[in-house]
């Protein structure tokens, strides 16, 4: 696999047209980690969850909102697929080129097989703005959804907006 850097990547963007604001910050692996440091961005904080089925054939890139609590038993159901778990680190690297904590909607450029599906929370429609690592976790793009919607367009991703089930507490 072909893994851009972070250069490339601002350059494929820059091909493309498309507009991003740049953060520098210290590494966040987790929306935790940006809550305790409190950081100021603007657009949409997300999770980003890479996910699998249970025979490790289907591979998912979920996107929901940064405080929402999903119920993968409930959405594997909803999806007709066997029980959805998180996919390993080495899942990870072989279809999106990353390491943990860099998960983000721009990963999808590292797969141009379209190996991943890339599910999108419906809460999400409308928000103008989106918060992406480009590649590593101590840097944060905010991107249009629009413009989004042109990468994913580039990266033969096709979005499937989902209604997601949040577990009960």
């Amino acid at each position: 696999m072909s893994v851009l850097t972070v250069d490339a990547l601002a350059a494929l963007a820059d091909r493309l047209n498309i507009s991003y604001r740049a953060y520098q910050h210290p590494p966040l692996a987790t929306c935790q980690d940006a809550d305790r440091l409190e950081l100021a961005r603007e657009g949409t904080r997300l999770k980003n969850l890479f996910l699998r089925d249970n025979y490790g054939r289907q591979h998912i890139l979920l996107i929901t909102t940064a405080s929402k609590q999903l119920d993968l038993k409930a959405l594997s159901k909803q999806q007709g697929l066997s029980r959805l778990g998180f996919a390993s680190d080495s899942r990870l690297q072989q279809y999106l080129g990353i390491k943990p904590g860099c998960v983000s909607a721009l990963a999808t450029a590292n797969d141009p097989q379209q190996h991943v599906q890339l599910w999108l929370d419906e809460d999400l429609r409308e928000a103008a703005l989106w918060q992406c690592h480009p590649f590593e976790n101590d840097k944060t793009w905010v991107l249009s959804l629009a413009d989004l919607e042109l990468f994913w367009q580039h990266t033969g991703h096709h979005p499937q907006w989902l209604f997601l089930p949040e577990r009960q507490t």
